[in-house]
């Protein structure tokens, strides 16, 4: 990616749920997608891409999940200038601590905490560098929780939680994405933080497919993704979890927890602990009826 040119796309979005539908329209035409919320209370949605994205197939993936709910919102594409775009994030990347785990980039010459598990993660054109709210409430959690036996990461982007059980727990994870590019993205980073023998990325976008299907029960399973697809993909996650395991679910607002919770109660999971950062939520769900005796209480 070095001197090379990248294109971005832009949606702007009237609320967080227009935001969600927004993500999932860019998802799989674009590597990195995120969400802003504007100081007005609406929100813009952003995906970067290596290659020209095609706007007919955005706009029309944008109507489609507008079907029935109005005007689908316009899409911006922009070609940026040619330069090192990931070498300057990963330039000004500045290392940070969160729970046991030391996070850091390619340029960080100095040594990780006593007693933290570093973990080496770069900008990349997959999401995830551990700097936002949802993925530092899931490094959170993995910090507290007891060791599981089978692990998988659904949406596992850069692979940073993939990578980050695989250090902690010292088990085999398997590493799902939709995406092409992170399934790549997240291999690099195993072999870079030497778990490329534990983590298996696998291209994935449901708890159905067969990569993921032969693999369970899961005694653990990390989803940092969004609010609407946590909820559609609740009933498929209560299947494919172990009668005592448990789910870290982030990638959600406070507001939008009664919809994710509502959907996994259904399935058969329970609110454990949530934990609160940067005003995102990670919530912890528990099979059953009672918080398994190894499992502490997470504090806000």
């Amino acid at each position: 990616m070095s001197g090379s040119a990248l294109w971005r796309v832009s949606v702007d979005a009237g609320d967080v749920e227009s935001a969600e539908a927004a993500a999932a329209a860019l998802d799989g035409l674009c590597g990195a997608i995120s969400a802003f919320e504007q100081p007005d209370g609406a929100w813009r949605v952003e995906g970067l891409a290596v290659t020209p994205p095609e706007h007919g197939a955005i706009v029309a993936r944008l109507a489609l999940a507008w079907n029935g709910r109005g005007e689908a919102p316009s899409v911006a594409v922009e070609r940026l200038p040619a330069r090192d775009w990931l070498g300057e994030n990963q330039a000004s990347f500045v290392p940070f601590r969160v729970g046991r785990f030391f996070v850091h980039g390619g340029n960080f010459a100095g040594r990780a905490p006593a007693g933290t598990v570093p973990l080496l993660i770069d900008a990349a054109t997959a999401f995830g560098t551990g700097e936002h709210g949802s993925t530092k409430g899931c490094l959170l959690a993995l910090s507290r929780l007891a060791r599981p036996r089978c692990v998988l990461d659904m949406g596992t982007g850069t692979g940073i939680l993939a990578i980050a059980a695989a250090k902690r727990f010292r088990r085999h994870i398997l590493a799902a994405d939709i995406e092409t590019e992170a399934v790549r993205v997240a291999g690099v980073n195993a072999m870079r933080n030497g778990v490329a023998t534990r983590v298996r990325p696998v291209r994935a976008g449901n708890y159905r497919r067969r990569p993921i299907a032969r693999r369970t029960p899961f005694d653990l399973v990390l989803a940092n993704i969004l609010a609407r697809p946590l909820a559609l993909l609740a009933r498929d996650l209560g299947r494919a979890l172990a009668a005592r395991g448990i789910a870290v679910l982030a990638g959600l607002l406070p507001r939008q927890e009664a919809l994710v919770l509502t959907a996994h109660r259904a399935a058969g999971l329970h609110l454990a602990a949530r934990i609160d950062v940067g005003g995102w939520r990670t919530l912890i769900l528990a099979r059953g009826h009672r918080v398994p005796a190894n499992f502490p209480t997470l504090q806000n």
